[in-house]
């Protein structure tokens, strides 16, 4: 994995994981013409899931983290998309996310941020994308946080 992009994740201290393999019967990602539609990846860190309930047993600032953990599963899927390439992504076009949360819980934004904010330190202009962030009243596994994303490459 060399180049730009490559430069710039080891600069942040980032080593992205292997592709987490589907749990179920899907496929992790498909590329459709010049996009790559990656499935949803759950938080998690160093091959455990990073469980809670935002609202409830976890802080805003650690669902955040939760949703940065699955910015390195999508970009390890869209590594993997791209032969093992990132300077391959045009840019980042859009991010459904899905944060675990009680129903009096309002900062679904806040929390996808994680996300977000790292695709853009990544990426630069490129990683500025349209985003949902919705919250769910449980996710697979009892995680915190779902993010699937949309991405355009060459």
């Amino acid at each position: 994995m060399t180049g730009t992009i490559a430069q710039r994740l080891a600069e942040l201290g980032v080593v992205l994981p292997d592709p987490p393999a589907p749990a179920a019967t899907y496929v992790p990602f498909v590329q459709s013409g010049a996009l790559v539609f990656v499935s949803g990846q759950v938080s998690q860190k160093n091959g455990a899931f990073i469980r809670g309930r935002l609202g409830d047993d976890m802080e805003v600032a650690a669902g955040a983290e939760a949703a940065r953990c699955c910015a390195l599963s999508l970009l390890a899927q869209v590594r993997h998309a791209c032969g093992d390439d990132l300077d391959r992504v045009v840019r980042v076009v859009k991010l459904t996310g899905f944060v675990n949360s009680t129903p009096d819980f309002t900062d679904q934004p806040k929390v996808i941020n994680g996300c977000s904010d790292f695709l853009v330190a990544v990426f630069g202009e490129a990683g500025r994308h349209a985003r949902s962030a919705v919250s769910a009243p449980s996710l697979p596994l009892g995680v915190a946080v779902e993010i699937e994303a949309i991405f355009e490459v060459r």
